[in-house]
């Protein structure tokens, strides 16, 4: 007993010392890429705010292992789309559209919401930066935390390839 004790204690206390470190981690962890495409702002907007455009440019959506499906119409407010890929579902949904910004939720199944946003700024003639913008809001508990240091490392590659393939796509036309 006098061995389990002092065990027992010490585990608690690294337990309340990680949660103490966790809480100075920020909730809302934002990741965010941008590229630079020769296109009109009109003709890549096209292209963003119909789901059912993002077949030609978005990896996953190119996939013949996803199945999915649309609302109808697929370009307004309020418009989803329900991606099955690997047994799992992700719905994505439409919050709000405009000239050059398309807002979205991203929900999968047993994961956080990520609020996205993908804009486009004109920058000189012809030419229009892109930008993916995901924050995720993570609950207070020490080992979510933890994971939203590594969250950039892990999902901003799959924007950094859907930002690609819509350039590629774009400048091709």
């Amino acid at each position: 007993m006098r061995l389990i004790k002092p065990f027992i204690i010490g585990i608690v206390g690294l337990f309340i010392v990680i949660t103490l470190l966790s809480l100075l981690i920020p909730s809302k962890i934002k990741v965010s890429r941008a590229t630079v495409i020769n296109a009109s702002v009109s003709k890549i907007a096209a292209q963003i705010t119909d789901l059912k455009n993002w077949k030609n440019w978005q990896p996953l959506f190119k996939s013949d292992a996803a199945v999915i499906t649309f609302s109808t119409p697929s370009n307004a407010a309020n418009a989803y789309c329900d991606i099955t890929y690997n047994n799992k579902v992700t719905h994505l949904q439409v919050t709000a559209i405009d000239s050059s910004s398309i807002h979205f939720l991203l929900t999968a199944q047993g994961e956080d919401v990520i609020e996205n946003e993908i804009s486009l700024t004109p920058v000189v003639d012809g030419q229009v930066q892109v930008e993916w913008k995901a924050l995720t809001i993570l609950p207070w508990y020490p080992w979510e935390k933890f994971y939203g240091i590594f969250i950039d490392k892990l999902t901003g590659s799959g924007y950094e390839s859907s930002l690609q393939g819509l350039k590629d796509y774009m400048e091709s036309k």
